[in-house]
């Protein structure tokens, strides 16, 4: 195995990278995972936290496993990540947040049903059920690890840095430093702007509500299966 050129970083270096990254391409690349979510919920940008907090936590969790093992495996990481499994974990996370909406309004649906026979009965106003429900935190918190794992030019050259340091300490701190920048932009523009477009959409909409479910629920499936086959690349 030929030595690796050393390659440092700063850390105000990286998290730029970060931020470049996570300012343009990323935001492409988690739409067609994270805007049907928004969509079919509907919940807004009070509620957004609910879908950003595991999604970023598990992003930030990604990009901190692959500077660890970089820092123990070297370039090995490479190889690693351009795996099948990495987009099998991507694919089925996005299976999984596409099973629990459906749960998610099974149950909602379930809850007003029996609200109006309580109402009829008891002359009280039917609740209706809102919310993240079922398994979707984990399901965001392991698509958000999938999107992590994907490689791209400017995670590489950070898996190179932490590569070089030899440490499995300072190549974690390295990758959490880059994700830190690479969440902080889309984290912004989801919460005050898909979250918001998502919330408009089903209130001008209503009367078409369980059809915009359905079809971002069906996008959902479509994305899930198809990066789990690989013809879909995030």
């Amino acid at each position: 195995m030929m030595p690796l050129e050393p390659v440092v970083l700063s850390f105000s270096a990286v998290f730029l990278l970060g931020l470049g990254f996570g300012s343009g391409p990323c935001n492409i690349a988690c739409l067609p995972y994270l805007g049907p979510v928004f969509v079919a919920t509907g919940d807004g940008v009070n509620k957004a936290w609910h879908i950003l907090l595991p999604f970023s936590a598990g992003r930030l969790s990604g990009y901190a496993l692959l500077g660890t093992f970089s820092g123990l495996l070297g370039l090995m990481v490479q190889d690693w990540i351009a795996s099948p499994w990495v987009r099998w974990i991507l694919g089925g996370a996005t299976l999984a947040v596409a099973f629990s909406l459906i749960w998610r309004r099974h149950k909602r649906d379930s809850g007003c049903r029996a609200g109006h026979r309580n109402a009829r009965s008891m002359m009280v106003a039917p609740p209706v059920p809102t919310g993240v429900a079922g398994a979707l935190p984990g399901g965001l918190f392991l698509m958000g690890a999938g999107m992590a794992l994907n490689p791209c030019a400017p995670l590489s050259t950070v898996i190179l840095a932490a590569a070089t340091t030899g440490s499995a300490q300072e190549g974690m701190l390295l990758g959490v430093d880059f994700g830190i920048g690479a969440v902080l932009v889309p984290t912004l523009i989801y919460t005050l702007g898909v979250a918001h477009f998502g919330q408009q959409l089903k209130q001008h909409m209503s009367r078409w509500g369980n059809a915009l479910e359905n079809a971002s629920v069906g996008l959902l499936l479509l994305m899930g299966t198809g990066t789990a086959l690989g013809w879909i690349a995030p």
